[in-house]
């Protein structure tokens, strides 16, 4: 718990200084390219500009909101305790996204113009912003729900290698694990592929650039994303194991595809590091040392095993439900 929380704020802290940094330099980045005075402003009716602002305030004013905005934010968030602190996700993402989206609006309006009178509204950019900071909160809304809803799952007290099921009563066993570092990796480098994202909408460097590094961040920051945590399930269905905050994509296997389940303890340097690994043991998803969930499926000479908490109650009602299945 006390890692998970440690790598919230962590993350929550690079967010808040990539985006403070991203908002700073755009318009230092492009001030050869700028009026001396920026157009920040326009009217609800035209699209002239009607206020502006010197290069060096058009650079710290949005980055100065934004730190006060954040800090007002996420303190009383992570003061509030554990249930309120995933929902500093849903609100400083699209509140990042929205202003340096419009400090890149900005940018663009007041590109290689020669006086800030010339600037003319972004309409379409505004339109993009606000679509894209849309998405991004319903998707962290998802996240952090999802999450909240799979704390809530019970399992029984005690664990055994095979359970007894009573006639007539089902049993379901879930279990969640999450590496926060990898998580906090994954942010770092999403942030430096937004940064890119931002600069090319900007106009502030050379498209070829920014493509390359905003493609090899981006894929980076998805693999890291959806290997940082692993969610299993138990049930008449079999073994249902998913990954990623969204829990895609997914694996199944039915009880009669598994030969045996155990619990194992494994350790990333056995499997050779962390993440979804390829060893002499198997196919590992290492998040963390310890117990693994291990199932050899049918007709496999190799393992498939996850790090996860509870892994021996997984495996013996997994167990029990191969058996009957047998028997039936």
């Amino acid at each position: 718990m006390r890692d998970t929380t440690a790598a919230r704020r962590a993350t929550a802290a690079v967010w808040t200084a990539g985006v403070t940094a991203v908002l700073a330099a755009m318009p230092l980045l492009a001030r050869d390219r700028l009026p001396d005075r920026l157009a920040t402003h326009w009217g609800l009716n035209g699209e002239a500009p009607d206020g502006s602002m010197p290069l060096w305030a058009a650079s710290l004013a949005p980055a100065l909101i934004w730190l006060v905005t954040a800090a007002a934010v996420t303190v009383p968030l992570m003061r509030a305790g554990p249930p309120a602190r995933p929902w500093t996700t849903v609100t400083l993402l699209p509140m990042g996204i929205v202003l340096t989206g419009a400090q890149a609006a900005v940018i663009r309006a007041n590109l290689d113009r020669a006086d800030w009178h010339e600037a003319r509204q972004p309409t379409a950019w505004v339109v993009a912003i606000l679509a894209g900071a849309v998405l991004a909160g319903v998707a962290a809304w998802l996240l952090v729900t999802r999450r909240r809803g799979t704390h809530d799952a019970a399992t029984p007290d005690e664990g055994t290698p095979v359970l007894d099921i009573p006639k007539g009563r089902r049993l379901v066993w879930f279990s969640r694990t999450a590496n926060p570092w990898l998580q906090l990796v994954a942010a770092a480098i999403g942030l430096v592929a937004v940064g890119a994202l931002v600069a090319l909408a900007g106009g502030v460097a050379a498209p070829g650039t920014l493509w390359a590094l905003f493609a090899g961040c981006a894929a980076g920051s998805l693999a890291c994303a959806v290997f940082s945590s692993v969610q299993a399930r138990v049930s008449e269905r079999g073994l249902e194991v998913s990954f990623g905050p969204l829990g895609w994509p997914g694996r199944r296997w039915a009880p009669g595809d598994i030969d045996t389940a155990r619990m194992e303890v494994r350790r990333p340097a056995e499997v050779g590091g962390w993440g979804y690994r390829l060893s002499g043991l198997g196919t590992t998803v290492m998040l963390r040392a310890g117990e693994c969930l291990v199932i050899r499926p049918r007709g496999r000479r190799s393992d498939f095993a996850i790090s996860i908490d509870d892994a021996e109650r997984g495996a013996a009602l997994l167990n029990t439900l191969r058996t009957d299945r047998t028997r039936g």
